[in-house]
């Protein structure tokens, strides 16, 4: 198992350390984990005291250490309004969005920031998230239809579109998938709550299909019932969403299909 480094304040390398300076300044501690491919060695933590003020957001004090302290720091991040995903990590101690995760909302004390746990890291705090697009793909996440695309209109009454609440709001994030101890167990073969999630948004649209195909992907030991409904997934998820209902209710339509 990899070992970790946590570097102090006083003994960061030149140019990682962000100085107090007088004037009231409001002063807070991030202790960000750093892995380079390239460079080898063991994981580490890097200490830095930050200058948070006029940053609310994690996002902000990230990007501040990465514009004025250290460039090397690697993290992704796009739209900053919590749509994308792309700046999902471990916040102390919580999957969570980096950009929505204001600092008033962190408990005192040093900042802990990790990758998604759990995760191949490709450096710093970007996770490898090939596998867990392959296995959405996997879903085949889009609408299935007999009749040729475009052929005609596709309506949907208001109550069926409501179905669609709480499902088509997942942004892919990974937080979910990162924090289910199954899918760290068997990542391989676990589709996690993400990808389920997403399997049940199309199983509930009206407009598709294709429920039998679906359903018959699905009914597997691993790839669904190794969800063993212990909410992880419900609790990280930073849209609010509830992945262990969308589970509940694939081997719900299962077990009728059975009846």
């Amino acid at each position: 198992m990899a070992e970790f480094t946590l570097t102090k304040t006083s003994q960061v390398r030149k140019g990682r350390h962000f100085a107090a300076k007088p004037g009231g300044k409001k002063l807070r501690t991030f202790r960000v984990y750093r892995w380079d491919p390239d460079a080898g060695g063991n994981p580490r933590l890097d200490s830095y005291e930050v200058d948070v003020t006029g940053a609310p957001m994690v996002l902000d004090v990230l990007l501040r250490i990465k514009n004025e302290v250290d460039a090397t720091l690697t993290l992704r991040r796009s739209c900053r309004e919590g749509v994308c995903g792309s700046c999902a990590m471990n916040i102390a101690g919580e999957n969570t969005l980096a950009c929505t995760t204001g600092l008033d909302r962190l408990p005192a004390g040093d900042v802990d920031v990790y990758p998604l746990p759990h995760m191949p890291v490709v450096k710093d705090l970007v996770p490898d998230l090939t596998h867990f697009y392959a296995q959405y793909a996997s879903i085949e996440p889009w609408l299935h239809t007999e009749s040729a695309a475009g052929s005609r209109e596709r309506l949907q009454s208001p109550e069926d579109r409501e179905k669609l609440d709480g499902l088509y709001e997942c942004i892919l994030c990974a937080c979910c998938t990162g924090a289910c101890p199954s899918h760290w167990w068997n990542p391989d073969k676990f589709l996690g709550p993400a990808v389920l999630l997403q399997a049940w948004r199309w199983l509930s649209d009206s407009r598709d299909e294709a429920t039998g195909e679906r359903l018959d992907q699905l009914d597997d030991r691993f790839k669904l019932y190794r969800c063993h409904t212990i909410l992880n997934c419900t609790n990280a998820c930073p849209k609010g969403l509830n992945p262990a209902k969308a589970i509940a209710g694939i081997k719900r339509l299962l077990a009728e299909r059975t009846v």
